[in-house]
């Protein structure tokens, strides 16, 4: 379902609206899910969503008008994460309205989390390649396959999972979309740890794990129209990802906020340094005396020439948004970008740290946090697309490059070679 244009609205009117309902709304000792249930009736959940969907159907322009007043009064807002910004989206747009009813408003108010169970250990950049497989039994699907770098699964409500339904057709045309309970016996999800010492994904391991049919997001065999929806959405997530918890008054809304908060991050905690900690370069470069070295000050000034046009390509994006257009190219360009940023800044960071960049621990520069950049930075130019896969999409669809060559776009799956055979 796309979403019809929002009429043109005063942003002063939205603004006195949204004001005088938090006046006689807003109560801080309310439980969490009460306030976000009173948020959600009220359509200035998520306003520029379709009035049945706890919306308004205003213009992106009023999104932002609508987050300042909530700010403004100490006001918690929805739920940060997979859930709203990809599960509820993708939802909205593809349906059906059963699906919609049941998920969506569950999602605004929190009662739902969710993760995102699409990469497999061989379809990762390559995803139409899957072979998690869904066989449908009556009412229900069978799911059968592997699942990896999922967020969240170990304790997510429902995964936002792609599964192939048919064998018989080219890779991008026998794919579904499916929400799957993730609380079932036949799911069995266990932690993954990281080079940085971190665990924040899990792999997820489905043995005939069971959906109903009324879970399918979409078209059956058309799950790949679907997946693409989401992914836009996915390139705009981490630029959208709060980095500090909910503010406000003191209360049980916002205490319990704050814990949602907490557990919802917990995983996140070293992608500042995933994206290359740019604040931190010339601070340190002075700390250990090396900003009088021209080497380094070039470094520097290269790195933050590099974030500067990031930030302002984000703008344009952000602009076109205000504007009502849906994600488009722009998030490759942004997500090759970051790529490039943070490689630039660890090279900076180790120009300026030396051999010391090597240690961890407390007499380690900056407890260590250095040494977790450089050892963080890799996965930024891999997850979410690598910058080969970003490459295509500015290739193809900004540039009108041809399609990058493919021997398997159209030859049925089942006889296309993969890593585990045919």
């Amino acid at each position: 379902m796309a979403l019809p244009p929002a009429e043109p609205v005063s942003l002063d009117e939205v603004r006195r609206e949204v004001a005088q309902w938090l006046e006689t709304s807003w109560d801080p000792e309310l439980s969490l899910l009460e306030w976000r249930t009173r948020l959600a009736d009220s359509g200035w959940a998520c306003p520029t969503w379709p009035r049945d969907w706890c919306g308004r159907g205003l213009p992106q322009t009023a999104a932002g008008v609508v987050a300042e007043e909530l700010q403004r009064i100490g006001a918690v807002g929805v739920p940060d994460g997979v859930g709203m910004m990809l599960a509820a989206p993708t939802i909205l747009e593809h349906g059906p309205d059963d699906l919609r009813r049941r998920l969506v408003r569950a999602t605004v108010t929190g009662e739902l989390t969710w993760c995102q169970l699409f990469s497999e250990p061989g379809a990762g950049s390559d995803l139409a390649g899957l072979t998690t497989r869904a066989d449908r039994d009556g009412d229900e699907w069978i799911l059968n396959g592997q699942k990896v770098w999922n967020t969240s699964a170990h304790h997510a409500d429902l995964g936002l999972l792609l599964a192939r339904t048919r064998w018989d057709v080219p890779k991008h045309r026998g794919i579904t979309c499916f929400a799957v309970e993730m609380r079932q016996p036949a799911i069995d999800v266990r932690p993954l740890r990281q080079m940085n010492g971190h665990a924040s994904f899990n792999e997820v391991f489905l043995q005939d794990a069971r959906v109903p049919v009324s879970n399918v997001i979409g078209a059956v065999d058309d799950g790949w129209a679907v997946a693409l929806t989401t992914l836009a959405h996915e390139r705009r997530l981490a630029a959208h990802r709060r980095t500090s918890a909910p503010g406000g008054a003191a209360g049980r809304t916002l205490q319990e906020a704050t814990a949602e908060f907490a557990l919802a991050n917990a995983a996140y905690s070293w992608y500042p340094q995933r994206a290359g900690r740019v604040d931190l370069v010339i601070e340190r470069a002075v700390a250990v005396g090396r900003d009088v070295d021209p080497v380094v000050r070039q470094e520097i000034a290269r790195v933050l020439s590099l974030a500067s046009a990031a930030q302002w390509t984000a703008q344009r994006a952000a602009a076109a948004r205000l504007l009502g257009r849906p994600p488009g190219p722009e998030g490759s360009l942004g997500k090759l970008a970051a790529s490039n940023i943070a490689r630039a800044a660890a090279r900076t960071h180790s120009l300026i740290a030396g051999s010391s960049g090597l240690l961890s621990g407390a007499d380690a520069p900056l407890a260590g946090t250095i040494t977790e950049v450089l050892i963080s930075v890799p996965a930024v130019s891999i997850a979410g697309g690598t910058d080969e896969i970003q490459r295509n999409i500015i290739g193809e669809r900004v540039l009108g490059l041809p399609r990058e060559p493919a021997l398997d776009r159209d030859v049925p799956f089942r006889d296309v070679v993969r890593n585990a055979g045919r």
